[in-house]
């Protein structure tokens, strides 16, 4: 491996390990040889969602013209010209290397740059379809690494897990994505619980959830309960040796909504997070399983 890649790999790790350490922890119970790849995948991402986020004081046309353009010098790397960049050769390495499909990392830029110009859903629906592109196309970007007995089976799965895994993060982040102008809860559902935009607003500012927000986050959980429990049967069906990857990665970020719950629902009093201790005890337990095990549905039990 020459240089420039071998830099650009360790580029995407130190991404990954900065700021990703609920999944960088889960990819390192993974075999040796494709831990590189998923930190690939995450530097990848992590990198168009900092050009979205990590550069506010910008007009939004400029941090548009920013994402197209590395976006573009992506594509060209597609197509076989030499790419001067921090991370893009180890993307384009692990694409090349598993034949991942293309129209993933397509409709995941689509996704990133809806975030410069859409503010809010109407509907979980539409939620839905941004999440297609910045959630469930990172499932099946990570399937052909993980590897699996049954592809075709494991798909969904691996879709419902991106799901999952997005909405606990919109769940935990209801404060700071505020702060970006950004409300990732359905607008009919803040209308079924009589939330206004506003009333997340004066929450964000006092530090603390009313009672109906309170219920309207309890809600959204139990939403990705289901979105976790569609994703459990495709952990059964992984390689043996990712299989305590992933079984990690399922029971650490479900945790977060055993945090969530813990602060009854309370995302304004602070942000859920699972404790170091607890991360690592939940990394030990997936190593000591036997392959095959079920996972069951994270969380609090639903009222």
């Amino acid at each position: 491996m020459d240089l420039d890649l071998t830099a650009a790999y360790d580029r995407c790790r130190e991404l990954h390990r900065r700021h990703g350490r609920t999944y960088y922890l889960a990819t390192r119970l993974l075999p040796a040889w494709k831990r590189r790849h998923v930190h690939a995948l995450y530097g990848f991402t992590r990198y168009a969602d900092e050009i979205v986020d990590r550069t506010e004081a910008l007009p939004p046309a400029e941090r548009a013209a920013r994402l197209d353009h590395w976006g573009g010098r992506f594509v060209a790397g597609l197509h076989g010209e030499r790419v001067d960049d921090p991370l893009l050769p180890a993307v384009l390495h692990t694409i090349a290397v598993f034949d991942l499909d293309r129209e993933d990392f397509a409709a995941f830029l689509k996704s990133m740059a809806m975030d410069l110009t859409v503010g809010s859903y109407r509907t979980y629906g539409q939620l839905l379809d941004y999440m297609e592109g910045s959630a469930a196309v990172i499932g099946t970007m990570m399937l052909p690494i993980l590897g699996s007995s049954d592809p075709l089976a494991a798909r969904e799965p691996a879709r419902q897990l991106g799901f999952a895994f997005q909405l606990t993060n919109f769940i935990r982040d209801v404060a700071e994505d505020l702060d970006r102008g950004r409300t990732y809860l359905p607008e009919e559902d803040l209308a079924a619980f009589g939330v206004a935009r506003e009333e997340l607003a004066g929450c964000r500012a006092a530090g603390r959830a009313s009672g109906p927000v309170r219920e309207l986050i309890r809600y959204e959980v139990t939403r990705a309960q289901a979105h976790y429990a569609a994703a459990a049967p495709g952990v059964l069906l992984l390689d043996p040796g990712s299989q305590s990857c992933i079984r990690t990665a399922y029971a650490l970020y479900g945790g977060i909504l055993d945090e969530v719950a813990a602060q009854d629902y309370d995302v304004f009093a602070r942000r859920a997070t699972v404790p170091r201790r607890r991360r690592m005890a939940v990394a030990g337990r997936a190593l000591l399983t036997p392959t095959g095990t079920p996972v069951g549905r994270p969380g609090p039990t639903a009222r």
